[in-house]
C-alpha cells in the first residue's frame, strides 16, 4: 500500500491550486475492484479571489488522467463553490466522494462539510439513483455477452438509493449494503468482478431474473422515497454560502 498511496499522493501534490479533500470513488468505494480497475480520485480545490473576480478566471473543474507505474489514475476536482453548488442539487456523486472513506488528502473543511452535508440531503435524491440505475441497465441490457461491471452498478446505485432514503446516510460499499439487503446473489458476482478482468462478462446470465430484480429494486426506491422523513428541500444553504465566503477571504483553510 505504500507504494500506491506514493503514485496517488504525488499526483495530488502536482495540483495547481489548494485542495480542500481528494477521496477514491469508483469501484475501489464500490467494494467491486478488478486487478485491472483504475483509481478514480474526486475532490475539492480552491480557486484564489484573484481568479475569480477578474476578467481571467481559474478553472471550475479539472481532469487528470495519467499513468504511473502501471497504475491508471483519473483524478477529478471541482472548485469551492461548484462542488457546493451541486450538494444543493440533490447530487448523489458529490456525496458519496465527500463521505468516502478512501481518504487520500483532508483539512479541518472537508470535516465541516461532512457535518454540514447531512442537511442538503431530500428525499429527492431518490431520482438521482434512480436515472443512474436506469442508464446502467440500459448499458448492461445492450451488450452481448453482459458485462459484469454495468450490472453490479445497477444493484450498487439502487441499494445505495433505498439506504439513503431509510436512514439519511450515504453507503455506497455494495459488499457493506448487501449485510443489510441480503441478496444472496450479489456475492457471486462481486466475486466474479474482483477476481476477472474489468470487461469481465457473465456468460449464460439469466437476464430476465436480473430484469426483474431491478424493477423490483425501482419500484421499493419509489416506495421508501415517499414514505421518506428526508426533507423536499435541502437547510444547508446558509451554511454553506457562509463557509465559501470564509474560504474565499482567506479567513479559513
Amino acid at each position: 500500500m505504500s507504494e500506491l498511496d506514493t503514485r496517488l499522493t504525488n499526483v495530488i501534490a502536482q495540483q495547481p491550486y489548494p485542495l480542500l479533500f481528494v477521496t477514491i470513488s469508483g469501484a475501489h468505494l464500490y467494494g467491486f475492484p478488478s486487478p485491472d480497475s483504475d483509481y478514480d480520485l474526486r475532490g475539492i480545490h480552491l480557486l484564489p479571489l484573484s481568479e475569480i473576480v477578474g476578467l481571467k478566471t481559474g478553472q471550475e473543474t479539472i481532469e487528470v488522467s495519467c499513468l504511473r507505474t502501471g497504475l491508471q489514475i483519473d483524478l477529478v476536482t471541482h472548485d469551492a463553490k461548484k462542488f457546493l453548488g451541486l450538494l444543493l442539487k440533490r447530487n448523489g456523486y458529490v456525496l458519496e466522494q465527500l463521505y468516502s472513506p478512501l481518504i487520500i488528502h483532508t483539512t479541518a473543511i472537508h470535516d465541516e462539510l461532512k457535518a454540514i452535508a447531512p442537511n442538503c440531503i431530500t428525499r429527492y435524491h431518490s431520482h438521482h439513483y434512480l436515472g443512474f440505475a436506469k442508464t446502467q441497465w440500459q448499458f448492461f441490457e445492450k451488450e452481448s455477452p453482459p458485462r459484469v461491471k454495468p450490472l453490479l452498478y445497477v444493484y450498487r446505485v439502487l441499494l445505495t438509493g433505498i439506504h439513503l432514503m431509510q436512514t439519511g446516510v450515504i453507503e455506497a460499499n455494495l459488499v457493506t449494503l448487501n449485510q443489510k439487503f441480503q441478496l444472496p446473489y450479489l456475492s457471486d458476482l462481486i466475486q466474479v468482478k474482483i477476481t476477472g478482468a474489468e470487461k469481465t462478462t457473465l456468460g449464460a446470465t439469466d437476464v430476465a431474473f436480473h430484469q426483474q430484480e431491478y424493477l423490483r429494486l425501482c419500484q421499493t426506491l419509489e416506495a421508501v422515497s415517499q414514505a421518506s422523513h428526508l426533507p423536499d428541500e435541502p437547510s444547508a444553504q446558509l451554511d454553506l454560502h457562509e463557509l465559501l465566503l470564509r474560504l474565499r477571504l482567506g479567513c479559513l483553510y
